[in-house]
């Protein structure tokens, strides 16, 4: 025989398969490392190889978005300017026919446009025009309340949230 592997130290290594009952699959493992680290005066030390349940959801859910991502070919998102109240028009303007007005004219539209974004966590450039200031910022929408016509975004770069009316909003992109 080979006088290294007679050699042990009084350390024994056994592989085996332990069944726990337990309502979840967390509480097994919570039971077993339970049960091992209380002997720890005999267990110096242990490898659990398999029947780890815990993060397969999570990649379940990675597995399903990555599969969404190749299927559905991704569209740009298509820029829409906010409908311009019937009482904020200046007095010589002339009113379109309408026939000629498109879809995304319409409040009803643009605001469900914005509670898809809402919905979709959708980064979207927001293009302002506050009296005198003019700004550019890409954003996740957080709120909108149609009652007080307001809407909240969170600017992803200087990571603060505004809020603006809806008149002050030239443009999603």
């Amino acid at each position: 025989m080979d006088k290294k592997l007679q050699n042990t130290d009084g350390n024994y290594l056994f592989n085996v398969d332990i069944l726990i009952n337990a309502r979840t699959n967390p509480l097994a493992l919570q039971y077993l490392l339970e049960i091992l680290n209380n002997n720890s005066d005999k267990v110096t030390d242990f490898k659990i190889n398999s029947g780890l349940e815990l993060g397969r959801s999570i990649d379940t859910l990675l597995r399903s978005a990555k599969a969404a991502l190749n299927q559905e070919p991704v569209q740009p998102p298509v820029p829409f300017k906010m409908p311009v109240k019937p009482d904020s028009k200046k007095a010589g303007t002339t009113e379109k026919p309408a026939a000629a007005k498109s879809a995304a004219d319409s409040p009803v539209d643009a605001f469900a446009k914005i509670r898809q974004y809402i919905k979709n966590n959708q980064l979207v450039r927001l293009r302002t025009n506050r009296p005198g200031n003019q700004v550019s910022m890409p954003c996740r929408i957080l709120n909108f309340d149609e009652e007080s016509s307001t809407i909240s975004v969170y600017h992803v770069d200087e990571k603060q949230v505004y809020t603006f009316k809806i008149y002050e909003i030239d443009e999603f992109v």
